[in-house]
């Protein structure tokens, strides 16, 4: 592999010498024995807020205890947020990926079934 610099000091991301194929647009070669391979863009994932519902039958305590444990809110976070979802409806928990959300709401929808509560959590993306 032959290593080397731009000018103004900036490394670059080398390949092999030789591994370029001529006409790649993917690879440059700005100096006569250096090859440059171009990394491609990377995207943001999706980002998706977790919401509690209300319902007539979970217990206030419950929902804050949630709250502290799954999404790690401290006790007057959880206690703002529980206090939304009991007079609005509806509160918002958090923001996370896919993976994390989907997770967070499995997690309570099993804590609120285990404890025999009718507690719901949603998903929706941002």
């Amino acid at each position: 592999m032959v290593l080397g610099r731009y000018t103004s000091g900036m490394s670059l991301f080398l390949a092999p010498r030789g591994s370029a194929e001529p006409g790649d647009p993917d690879i440059a070669t700005p100096c006569g024995n250096v090859s440059v391979k171009t990394r491609p863009m990377t995207k943001k994932p999706s980002m998706y807020k977790v919401f509690l519902l209300n319902d007539d039958y979970t217990p206030m305590d419950f929902v804050v205890q949630i709250l502290e444990i799954v999404f790690n809110k401290s006790r007057q976070d959880a206690t703002d947020i529980m206090l939304q979802v009991h007079k609005t409806g509806i509160g918002l928990c958090g923001v996370f990926t896919f993976e994390i959300a989907e997770t967070k709401v499995a997690q309570v929808m099993s804590a609120a079934r285990q404890a025999q509560h009718p507690l719901q959590c949603v998903m929706e993306k941002e």
